[in-house]
């Protein structure tokens, strides 16, 4: 588990193919607390497990299916990351409750300065459109943010000066692509209305969860 509040970034060094999986050797550019074998990192928001390190230089274990569904399959030699060490009992959450698990990719759609802030515009994929909700929380490349507001397919947050000079967000460039992970409760809250419906995933576009019948069974 994590906060999506960013820790430093690190270098990707190499990616050593395994057939369908890979191992990543990243430098962290800053002093990491001390690290164990087996410990989860998240890099630019996976989940990945340790599986060697030498001061702050360690190699982590890449599933096929995380190659697949993020970003990091794509990560060259010298390509910049956002670390976080996993959240230890008694830490401060300071952020939001973040996994991990990434669901999607999104692009950056447009950019802008507005005072001493940024205003990034992401797509996001039509599956995800049910968890993103205005002044919700969305981790973007393992970066715990708000999302400002939301249309169909897109939505947009601000950037503080100080998270666009210590993440890697503020290099993003236009059609570029980030690791998007929703807030895990509203996938908890939207599974167990479905299952008390008695509709699933499949039938979303007839399910009959709507304001009306949430005030009705007393959510609102």
């Amino acid at each position: 588990m994590f906060t999506g509040l960013i820790q430093g970034r690190g270098t990707l060094l190499r990616t050593e193919r395994r057939g369908p999986d890979a191992g990543m050797v990243i430098q962290a550019q800053y002093t990491m607390e001390a690290m164990t074998l087996g410990e989860s990192i998240a890099v630019d928001g996976a989940c990945l497990t340790v599986v060697s390190f030498q001061g702050n230089v360690f190699t982590v274990d890449v599933s096929a299916e995380t190659l697949n569904r993020t970003t990091l399959g794509g990560k060259s030699p010298g390509s910049r990351v956002n670390l976080e060490q996993a959240l230890r009992m008694g830490d401060r959450l300071g952020g939001h409750l973040v996994t991990g698990h990434v669901d999607s990719v999104g692009i950056l759609q447009d950019r802008g300065q507005e005072g001493r802030s940024w205003r990034l515009v992401f797509k996001a994929p039509p599956d995800l459109d049910p968890y993103i909700i205005e002044k919700g929380s969305i981790a973007i490349n393992g970066i715990s943010l708000t999302v400002n507001g939301c249309s169909e397919g897109s939505f947009d947050v601000n950037i503080v000066p100080h998270t666009f000079s210590e993440t890697t967000i503020g290099e993003l460039k236009i059609g570029e692509g980030v690791n998007l992970e929703t807030d895990l409760l509203g996938k908890y809250v939207e599974k167990m209305l479905r299952s008390f419906l008695g509709t699933n995933k499949a039938a979303a576009g007839s399910s009959r969860i709507d304001s009306a019948f949430l005030q009705k069974h007393g959510f609102l």
